[in-house]
């Protein structure tokens, strides 16, 4: 049996948190519980910035919990999971853990995340 996963392509995602506020209701987790959280991953200032102050970098970074099943009940009924529909940047994928692999190996900036069996 494969086994699926997220793939998200941080490099786009405009931090919008459509995936955190609609798991959180999908799911009804209560305050300070989430299925996925996006994290702040700056700012910093790129090592190739000419003119100091001129050119910095904030990752946005949407990061699965330990809560996050997939939305097993969504996959059951054919549908994707919550966080990946809800997605405005539309930065998350979902497949197979090798589909995913695949398309990781394609381009940078990007994380795989899987849920523990």
């Amino acid at each position: 049996m494969p086994q699926y996963g997220l793939l998200i392509d941080y490099e786009f995602c405009t931090g919008c948190q459509s995936c955190e506020v609609s798991c959180k209701e999908e799911h009804h987790f209560p305050v300070g519980k989430w299925g996925i959280r996006v994290l702040d991953d700056g700012p910093w200032q790129k090592d190739d910035a000419k003119d100091e102050g001129s050119c910095f970098n904030w990752n946005k970074i949407p990061v699965p919990t330990d809560l996050c099943d997939l939305c097993a009940d969504r996959l059951a009924a054919g549908r994707e999971p919550i966080c990946m529909h809800n997605c405005l940047a539309d930065v998350i994928r979902f497949g197979t853990i090798e589909e995913m692999a695949a398309e990781l190996a394609r381009k940078p900036k990007q994380v795989l995340w899987a849920p523990c069996e």
